[in-house]
């Protein structure tokens, strides 16, 4: 569980220079405890001049003095800081008080929970992870290998599931003993393994465009953008190569992110040459089973695995799924349960993710789908936050 550090001293004198503390009341409107849901601050929210500095404060829970955990991220990459962002932990039907204090004296330790980099010594994969779950996807030079036939190359922008089954970070660690020889990322010994096959799949969550009923999608991504690592939130940008959509010339760019707690990352997709997107979740070999609720927002495909199962979700907010493809072929890998998407002002906003059996409370696909349905109520009902003036 996420830490919660005691704030034994607070010098009202620290917060001269910025007037008086900010309170913030957060409402629960759900009949259901909330906790990892990231909510965010900026400046402007806050009522602070564009010279203070959001890393110089910290959030306190205003009745039990206890600091909340939190992070600071440079979204646009001029370095300042943009947003303030925490986790509280809400009642149901109730609202809670926080103070934003100076972090001075918080004695606050930062861990990189959410953590993701660009791999170069194993090609070229991007890597993102939380505390629940970890996913990859590949570059340029990956693609080439294929292209010019070397062994060791992969040629998709599916994206890739590694089921860990531990709370700590195992990216580096994987790669690392996979690269030195000394262990490999395929076997289990006792952290989770990659046994989840992607191939030109969708995997969990890459897109496609649909064109008189055939599918087209991206290569590999051409470039990178780490934004951010932390205790609540990691996030990056992919960008992919022009592709063509039966005549359609398609612009696209990722921006992904994982927060803590999720079972779910969060995609971002900037994309012109099309209305709509299919997002997809990987069918493998077809003897999985589906499940769809148009009205709530979400998909799930359920499906054994090795010696275990594993739940894949996607999850829309209201109104932007509009549809679904339980899309079958012969063709290896290509079939896909397909998610079909609004796109507005050349955005689409999606979230999708895994819970394995070995490495999450999830047992059954009643369990998964019960997840995801919460998921989306959450969505599409965020925690209010306003600044009590």
């Amino acid at each position: 569980m996420k830490k919660h550090i005691l704030l034994t001293t607070i010098l009202a004198s620290s917060f001269a220079l910025h007037s008086q503390n900010k309170f913030i009341i957060i409402t629960n409107s759900l009949a259901v405890e909330r906790e990892f849901e990231t909510v965010e601050l900026t400046k402007i929210a806050l009522g602070l001049s564009n010279s203070v500095k959001l890393e110089e404060f910290a959030v306190k829970e205003k009745n039990t003095n206890l600091v909340l955990e939190s992070q600071t991220v440079d979204n646009d990459g001029d370095g300042i800081m943009d947003v303030l962002l925490f986790q509280p932990k809400i009642s149901a039907s109730s609202q809670k008080e926080f103070e934003i204090v100076s972090a001075a004296h918080s004695s606050a330790i930062k861990n990189s929970n959410c953590y993701s980099r660009f791999v170069p010594e194993r090609t070229d994969d991007y890597a993102w992870e939380n505390n629940k779950v970890a996913f990859r996807t590949y570059g340029p030079v990956a693609q080439k290998m294929v292209e010019d036939k070397i062994p060791g190359g992969t040629l998709t922008s599916g994206i890739d599931a590694w089921l860990k089954r531990v709370e700590y970070p195992i990216i580096d660690k994987w790669y690392e003993k996979t690269v030195s020889g000394t262990g490999s990322y395929h076997k289990d010994t006792g952290e989770g393994l990659d046994n989840f096959q992607v191939g030109p799949s969708r995997g969990i969550g890459g897109i496609a465009v649909n064109s008189d009923g055939k599918y087209y999608f991206s290569k590999n991504f051409i470039s990178w953008k780490t934004i951010t690592t932390g205790p609540i939130r990691t996030s990056f940008i992919l960008t992919y190569a022009d592709w063509d959509a039966n005549g359609n010339k398609i612009t696209e760019s990722k921006l992904i992110s994982l927060d803590y707690g999720s079972y779910l990352s969060r995609f971002e997709i900037t994309i012109a040459g099309t209305k709509t997107i299919a997002a997809g979740l990987t069918l493998h070999d077809n003897k999985g089973t589906i499940g769809t609720n148009l009205k709530e927002g979400w998909l799930s495909h359920w499906e054994p695995i090795d010696d275990s199962e594993i739940g894949m979700g996607l999850v829309a907010p209201k109104n932007t799924l509009i549809s679904f493809d339980n899309y079958v072929t012969n063709e290896k890998d290509l079939s896909n349960l397909y998610g079909n998407l609004k796109v507005k002002d050349n955005k689409v906003v999606y979230f999708a993710g895994f819970g394995w059996k070995k490495g999450s409370p999830f047992q059954t696909k009643t369990e998964w789908e019960t997840y995801l349905s919460s998921f989306a109520k959450k969505v599409n009902n965020p925690l209010i936050v306003k600044v009590k003036k």
